[in-house]
């Protein structure tokens, strides 16, 4: 199968679950964490959205440093900013996936922090992985909304919210 028409269904099923998460989001409950440790939820909720932009972002760089001003999001703190920035990284992600070619996935790609590699992958496994970011931040806000009894919407099948036991 082409990579990267599976990338965009992926990226695509991913938006529509995410989306319907952000359409709930609850403004009122920006600072909640469940554990001093743990993020904020409006950080969490940002990171999200802006993980929707990482395979455009990746398939038009070779690497990011985060200490040098890489990757900075502006906290977002309602619905409708979720909702928007979701939207735009969304499409600027699916446009660069469509006009990419598969040879595109091969160059490397590294995650720095001052200079020092983190994570360096192909673009390929980059992407892969920042696929596997949206599913793994998306559960954490459902445990986030479970633990303030916001009903959580299915995101690959009925949650128990949905069903009638």
């Amino acid at each position: 199968m082409d990579p990267l028409k599976q990338f965009r269904e992926e990226l695509e099923a991913e938006y529509q679950t995410t989306k319907k998460f952000f359409e709930i989001y609850p403004e009122d409950k920006n600072e909640y964490s469940p554990h001093p440790k743990s993020m904020k939820m409006a950080h969490l909720a940002t990171h999200i959205a802006e993980i929707f932009g990482w395979a455009g972002f990746m398939l038009n760089s070779s690497e990011v440093d985060l200490a040098k001003g890489g990757l900075q999001p502006k906290l977002l703190t309602t619905k409708e900013d979720l909702l928007k920035v979701l939207e735009e990284n969304y499409h600027s992600s699916i446009e660069a996936l469509e006009k990419a070619k598969e040879e595109d996935l091969e160059p490397s790609w590294s995650l720095k922090n001052d200079g020092q590699t983190l994570s360096s992958w192909t673009k390929n496994g980059a992407i892969r992985h920042s696929l596997s970011q949206i599913t793994h931040h998306r559960a954490q806000l459902g445990v986030y909304y479970r633990l303030n009894d916001i009903q959580l919407p299915g995101s690959y099948g009925p949650t128990a919210d949905l069903q009638n036991f």
